[in-house]
């Protein structure tokens, strides 16, 4: 199965959460819009001068110029409607931000401007409309500014928060259960016996997880390769959580339990093989209602897996439109001999960039998919099409940085 396929396979068995709760705005950076917003008013609300300057009425500027006209009131940012009482043939002083009061129609800036005294002398005429922001230019009253799925970000949070409102109903998190298996894993920190490693794989799926918002993870910690006590994790976490994370035990040696949990004890697998390096032995599947992600546990299988099929579908679960990762074109700095029908996903730091902009990339490792030191390194992940068995400087690839 191909990396693509199995990516959206898992996507389509995830079951996106429906719960939603109101949040204040100040505290919903990162969740998931859980309804469309619309504007409560005109965005800016009032005609306002973009410069510092002078108010003038266009018809007052006939004939050649240049034209010295009286100064008379004063609108700054914050006046309630600046001077609307004023004479023709009169320019009003103005501020960036405050009211342009009816019937005025130009702001001149300050520099462009000679002031002496209670005139000033203007010496360029203005068009209707010169350096003022209309009332609803950016925003009209009622336009929709966000629809449901939206990922807040702090510019989209401006954006309602200047539109009047004050709050967003946003997705409930998506619970993901996370579980380590393995005899051989420490924590980090602890002594290694022979034969023991520090457990990585749950400190990266940790910081991966706590970055996002809309995810509230539930970790289960280190379970030995034991049947019955992952068997046991297993099904408490899919009684308590939207999703199931796993690393480990997704192969098929005799301490690899997953597959024959899920077969045995009632579960749904999806994907059980997918034609990728590294991460082939990933599976994908439901317990009950449950997705469950059994990543492999070499680091770099676990992150790459992670990445390229289990996150589009936690993605999808939190109620997010647009789920799928966001590759861009770049070039091979590089050459690389790769197996034919197989997508592989190498490690890369950008060397530099083409005249139109587009990164050079640097392969950093060939090597082992349990090594950590060139993911660490690296800028992205590049993605090797299955049809190619040689990758050459010069030829267009996809990239994702990280």
């Amino acid at each position: 199965m191909a990396p693509d396929i199995a990516a959206a396979r898992a996507a389509a068995i995830a079951i996106a959460v429906s719960q939603s709760e109101s949040l204040d705005l100040l505290d919903a950076a990162g969740r998931v819009l859980g309804a469309d917003l619309f504007a409560r008013h005109d965005v800016p609300p009032f005609d306002n001068s973009a410069m510092d300057g002078y108010a003038v009425r266009c018809t007052d500027l006939g004939g050649h110029g240049p034209w010295r006209l009286p100064v008379g009131g004063r609108s700054a940012a914050g006046d309630l409607a600046g001077a609307n009482d004023l004479q023709p043939g009169t320019a009003m002083r103005i501020f960036t931000g405050a009211p342009v009061p009816a019937g005025f129609d130009a702001v001149i800036m300050q520099e462009d401007c000679e002031r002496q005294g209670d005139t000033v002398a203007i010496a360029a005429r203005p068009s209707p409309g010169h350096n003022i922001r209309r009332a609803g230019e950016d925003v009209a009253a009622g336009t929709r500014l966000l629809s449901r799925g939206d990922l807040l970000t702090p510019q989209r949070l401006a954006l309602l928060a200047e539109s009047g409102h004050a709050q967003a109903d946003v997705f409930r998190k998506v619970r993901i259960g996370l579980i380590s298996t393995g005899s051989e894993l420490r924590e980090p920190g602890e002594p290694l016996a022979p034969g023991q490693i520090h457990n990585s794989n749950r400190v990266f799926l940790r910081a991966m997880l706590g970055a996002l918002a809309w995810a509230e993870v539930h970790d289960f910690g280190i379970i030995p390769d034991d049947r019955k006590r992952i068997e046991q994790a297993l099904h408490e976490a899919s009684r308590t959580c939207d999703a199931i994370v796993t690393t480990g035990g997704v192969s098929v040696g005799d301490e690899d339990h997953i597959a024959a949990i899920m077969r045995e004890g009632g579960g749904r697998l999806d994907v059980v093989k997918v034609a990728m390096r590294p991460g082939k032995p990933v599976k994908i599947g439901l317990i009950g209602h449950t997705f469950l992600a059994g990543l492999p546990g070499n680091p770099n299988s676990a992150l790459v897996t992670f990445r390229r099929i289990a996150l589009p579908a936690l993605r999808a679960m939190a109620g997010l439109s647009v789920i799928e990762p966001a590759w861009q074109p770049a070039i091979a700095g590089f050459s690389h001999a790769k197996k034919p029908d197989r997508t592989e996903f190498v490690p890369v730091r950008r060397s530099g960039q083409t005249d139109a902009g587009m990164p050079i990339l640097e392969l950093l490792a060939r090597g082992s998919s349990a090594s950590l030191s060139a993911m660490a390194a690296a800028d992205g992940i590049a993605l090797l099409p299955p049809e190619d068995t040689a990758i050459e400087p010069g030829m267009l690839l996809r990239f994702e940085p990280f």
